[in-house]
């Protein structure tokens, strides 16, 4: 028995080792090759193609503010986490391709050899490869050609070849599939028009698929996306249904909460007891303690809803909520978003919609859809709130320049008090909110928010300043303390732990590099609170008061630029007519010869010409009699002028060649008489190219001050021309040149007194002398009459200067120099400071300030003014 036992062995060994040839075609031989490369190479091959699928999917980050995505998403950082699976399942496959050439399984391992190469983001082998497999004279199996093409779409959609994904899909399309290769080709049909933002096809791929889904496709989050899109299309009953689809299947925890909240969304709002309904089921949602960490999308979603029933109140509150409760940046730039929409688009109040589309774009991530929209109206409403505050602010300090010192710090104590006063009366209402900073913007000048006739900030102040995620600017310091004290750690739990080891290790190398910092290793301590917060305020303010003619009429100009500025906002990019008009007529009744003038006439007939012509011929008049030669006014009078200024242009061009030959040749006279006549065509954009001509023709002719005047002057008169910048450098240059003249020759200072002249106080910028305060002092007690005014220069990168200026004569600059020496001791101001003092023409203050010489000029003062008066 034993022997017939060996001899059937060694039979049953010989048959499969003839078996094993390649060549063979026998049944055996399919047999054992058809067995060996399955349950051998394409087995584990498979099982490393699974879990590189597990990893995909485990890794992905789902959206829920977004359609989910059908397929995770391949990026280059983490195909390397699973590049041995990849190396692996391309080695089983290959093996088994090599050594079983004839078995059936020739096909699929090709294809999990292409499968591999595609989560490798190897494109083109992974092409290369399901084409291959889709050659009709090498794969006999038309499923497993179908499988190559269905796996051949989704690596041509994640490669972004779009058209050629688009043709193999109208290809296969064609084909006769079998039910599972079916399902494959309409999701990925759906992920292709997915990828493209094509929602309304996706949807009709992916329901056409719901019949052929299986459990294992997970149809549960498919139904999810499918309700998705249809809300996103507007389908809400779709949508419902497929809701409830998706809860039908027992989907995991986060796709069950978010199918219910989205249900309600979508609920059908036909009768009151609905709209309790959902309601009811969104404060069911927020009791639920599993949905503790979804409750800033569940108050985004009630303010939505409720934005949906047209409570703008019950809307704004939800909004609030809803970054107030949760972490989730992204629901939280959403809100921001809304809220800003509210106020912009429905009650038009755009200081507070500035204020939330401001934090949106801070929290949106620039691939959000219509972000750059979202960032253009950002950006207007920034420019609009930045007007708005200069008129406010400005006009303030206007008012204020009328106090004197008393009254102004009783207004400022009065205006502290106030506030202090709404701020405790708000901290009394968000005790329970005690562990939130609370930081008050500086945006509308520290105490001078708006309150009401209670002394109670007003509810849109206490909006975008009192509420803390509501301010951006509480929201910038935050930060900026918390990086201050916990440096910029990341979002995770116990990130304080975590940061032991390196914060010590930053600590030892701070200490390697600067050795010999004292404060080393000691915490940095944060700015102490002023112990006078209002002598503090009194300060800042009294520093920005316009108090002489010249600051006065530079505040006038900020309020006339901003109104004109607002004018155009609301005219040209809010669309708000009237509210363009009350700028515009604003403008002309508080500054009646504004340059703006002109340019405000016409664009408020341009507004009246349809809905009121009478008062657009009111203005077209206006404009003709006051600025006949104005552009507007040509334009009311000829419509053509504009194409006809372009033909004056062209003849301006040719006059200005002939002038510019005569320039090179030096005939002066007669190209003056050239440009003088090309002038006389009218003013077009090419004048500016021949009064720079005629300033080179100064430079060549004249003296090197005129040159320079006449420089200065066209920078002045052409500012928005491109030729400005170009005048501006020819300015420097001459200057420059001047100066190493006056240095090579000597600084030559002139020897006439007779002359208006300056009181100058130089000294280091680091003795940070209050110079200006202590000089108007002066002047307020001993030179009132002579109305003096103090003014700050930069002289070099040492030294900051300080000159009064009025001093008429040489006699009352002396007397100057004299009563500031006496009652130096008395200016508390310059006390335990050094620094320079002297007089000086205006003359020699040009050359003196050209030229930086300090030393030349303090021996020529000593040298030439009286020594009893140094």
């Amino acid at each position: 028995m034993n022997i017939l036992n060996r001899y059937l062995f060694i039979f049953i060994t010989l048959v499969l080792l003839y078996s094993c040839s390649s060549e063979r075609n026998t049944w055996t031989s399919k047999a054992y090759h058809n067995t060996t490369a399955h349950y051998n190479g394409y087995f584990y091959a498979r099982e490393e193609i699974e879990k590189i699928d597990k990893t995909l999917w485990s890794n992905l980050k789902d959206d829920y503010n977004r359609i989910l995505r059908l397929y995770p998403a391949l990026d280059s950082s983490q195909a390397k986490s699973y590049d041995k699976e990849v190396q692996e399942a391309i080695k089983m496959a290959s093996i088994a391709i090599q050594r079983h050439p004839n078995s059936k399984w020739v096909d699929d391992n090709y294809i999990l050899v292409g499968r591999a190469r595609f989560y490798s983001l190897d494109w083109g082998n992974a092409i290369e490869t399901f084409k291959y497999v889709n050659n009709p004279k090498l794969t006999k199996d038309k499923d497993a050609r179908h499988r190559s093409l269905i796996f051949l779409i989704r690596t041509f959609v994640e490669h972004k070849e779009y058209n050629n994904a688009q043709a193999a899909i109208d290809y296969v399309q064609k084909e006769e599939l079998n039910k599972e290769n079916r399902k494959n080709l309409l999701l990925q049909k759906a992920y292709f028009h997915q990828e493209q933002g094509d929602y309304d096809n996706m949807v009709r791929s992916l329901t056409e698929a719901v019949p052929l889904l299986k459990k294992r496709d997970k149809p549960g989050r498919i139904y999810f996306i499918i309700g998705q899109v249809y809300q996103k299309l507007g389908f809400e009953a779709e949508a419902y249904n497929y809701y409830k689809k998706c809860l039908a299947t027992n989907p995991e925890y986060e796709v069950d909460f978010y199918a219910r909240l989205y249900l309600a969304q979508v609920t059908e709002i036909s009768r009151s007891k609905n709209v309790a309904a959902a309601r009811k089921s969104f404060k069911k949602l927020l009791k639920d303690s599993k949905n503790k960490d979804f409750k800033d999308k569940i108050y985004y979603e009630m303010g939505i809803f409720e934005l949906k029933q047209k409570n703008l109140n019950d809307a704004i509150v939800n909004l609030n909520r809803s970054v107030r409760e949760g972490s989730n940046k992204r629901i939280d730039g959403e809100a921001y978003l809304r809220l800003g929409e509210i106020y912009y688009d429905t009650l038009r109040k755009y200081e507070l919609s500035q204020a939330y589309y401001d934090s949106a774009i801070r929290s949106l991530p620039t691939d959000y859809e219509g972000y750059t929209q979202i960032k253009a109206r950002a950006e207007i409403l920034n420019e609009f709130v930045k007007h708005l505050n200069t008129i406010k602010w400005q006009d303030s300090l206007l008012a204020m320049a009328s106090l004197d010192s008393a009254q102004l710090r009783a207004r400022i104590d009065s205006a502290y008090q106030a506030k202090k006063a709404a701020d405790e009366k708000r901290a009394g209402k968000k005790k329970k909110r005690s562990n939130r900073i609370e930081i008050d913007s500086n945006d509308n000048n520290n105490i001078f928010a708006r309150t009401d006739e209670e002394g109670n900030i007003s509810q849109e102040e206490e909006e975008t300043t009192g509420w803390y995620f509501g301010n951006t600017s509480a929201l910038s310091l935050g930060q900026t303390e918390f990086k201050r004290i916990w440096g910029d750690v990341p979002l995770e739990d116990n990130w304080r732990r975590s940061l032991r080891s390196s914060a010590t290790a930053a600590s030892n190398r701070n200490q390697t590099l600067q050795p010999d910092d004292p404060n080393q290793g000691q915490p940095t301590e944060a700015p102490a609170e002023p112990a006078d917060p209002v002598a503090a305020e009194y300060d800042r303010v009294s520093k920005q008061i316009p108090r002489t003619d010249e600051q006065k009429k530079e505040a006038l100009g900020k309020i006339e630029n901003a109104y004109f500025n607002l004018g155009d906002i609301y005219y040209f990019k809010l669309l708000e007519n009237d509210n363009a008009v009350a700028s515009y007529t604003t403008l002309l009744k508080r500054f009646p010869e504004s340059e703006y003038e002109p340019e405000v006439l016409y664009k408020l007939y341009l507004i009246f010409k349809d809905t009121d012509p009478s008062k657009a011929e009111t203005y077209a008049s206006r404009l003709k009699q006051k600025y006949p030669e104005s552009t507007f006014a040509k334009i009311l009078i000829n419509p053509n002028y504009l194409q006809e200024s372009s033909l004056a242009v062209e003849k301006q061009k040719t006059l200005y060649k002939t002038a510019y030959t005569h320039f090179e040749n030096k005939e002066y006279r007669a190209a003056v008489r050239v440009i003088d006549e090309a002038l006389l065509l009218g003013e077009t954009s090419f004048v500016p190219n021949l009064a720079l001509l005629k300033v080179l023709i100064i430079g060549d002719t004249e003296d090197i001050n005129q040159y320079q005047f006449a420089l200065d002057e066209f920078s002045k008169k052409y500012p928005e021309s491109s030729l400005a910048e170009y005048a501006k450098k020819l300015l420097q240059a001459s200057k420059d040149f001047q100066l190493s003249q006056e240095k090579r020759q000597g600084i030559q200072y002139i020897r006439s007194f007779e002359e208006p002249h300056y009181f100058v106080m130089v000294y280091r910028k680091e003795e940070k002398i209050f110079a200006s305060a202590a000089l108007e002092r002066l002047n307020e007690q001993s030179f009132r009459d002579l109305r003096l005014k103090t003014s700050n220069l930069v002289f070099n990168d040492d030294y900051t200067l300080t000159l009064v200026d009025g001093l008429p004569r040489v006699s009352s600059a002396i007397e100057y120099f004299q009563t500031f020496n006496e009652k130096r001791s008395t200016l508390a101001e310059l006390r335990n400071h050094k620094f320079y003092t002297f007089v000086i023409t205006k003359d020699n203050f040009d050359i003196f300030y050209r030229t930086k010489g300090l030393d030349e000029y303090i021996q020529f003062f000593e040298k030439n003014y009286p020594a009893e008066n140094q």
